[in-house]
């Protein structure tokens, strides 16, 4: 689904990802983890084609649409839930008649019903979800989730987790870069460790005793924040 192959960059003279390679088999889930700083937004941002790389070559499935939602998404304060679904499905170029069709089940499976509430008036919890909402319009194979349960408190990492796992029972591909190991250890399948743009460690449930933790800890060299 996705092959990345020695991704390199470079900002203002420092190297933030450095011949970094791995990949994404279809219908996985698959964690980008590591400290803050070690290159991991800046992978997903390359990924996306949202910045350029100084090297490497980044292959996707053929037709495969992708959908994102960044750590900290922002939606105009003055529009509701279902106003923002249209706007941005229409920046998809995503018809009307689809969009009726598809974005109440969207609202439905967010725990967004349809009401007049502005995004102004909604909690982090809502926007999270929101954000998810946006990233799936018009069905991508490919979801790229940037920290999905920032913020959120224990009830809404949870219910996010419940969507992720969902999700991920219906087929969709899953690339999630989070802090919360014990989120990860849960609903991916593997995933590779950062440091200091390079891959220290490819990680892949079930093959090491040892729990996901304890594992970032001796590769790392210290707890997360």
């Amino acid at each position: 689904m996705l092959i990345c192959e020695h991704l390199k960059k470079t900002y203002q003279k420092k190297c933030v990802v450095d011949d970094l390679s791995f990949s994404v088999r279809k219908g996985e889930a698959f964690a980008l983890l590591g400290s803050n700083g070690a290159g991991k937004t800046t992978t997903i941002k390359m990924v996306l084609n949202l910045i350029p790389r100084d090297a490497g070559t980044i292959e996707i499935g053929e037709n495969v649409r992708i959908g994102y939602s960044p750590e900290t998404p922002y939606f105009h304060p003055f529009l509701t839930g279902r106003e923002v679904l249209e706007f941005y499905g229409g920046l998809q170029g995503i018809s009307k008649e689809e969009l009726r069709r598809e974005i109440p089940g969207l609202l439905r499976r967010a725990g967004l019903e349809e009401s007049s509430t502005k995004v102004k008036h909604y909690s982090k919890g809502m926007l999270q979800r929101l954000a998810l909402s946006q990233a799936l319009l018009g069905d991508p194979g490919l979801l790229i989730l940037d920290e999905p349960t920032a913020g959120l408190d224990a009830m809404g990492r949870l219910e996010m987790m419940h969507t992720i796992q969902a999700l991920k029972k219906e087929g969709k591909t899953i690339l999630i870069n989070s802090h919360i190991l014990n989120d990860i250890e849960r609903v991916c399948d593997r995933g590779m460790i950062m440091k200091k743009g390079c891959m220290v460690y490819e990680w892949e449930k079930g093959e090491n005793e040892k729990s996901l933790e304890e594992i970032f800890v001796e590769q790392i060299g210290g707890m997360e924040s």
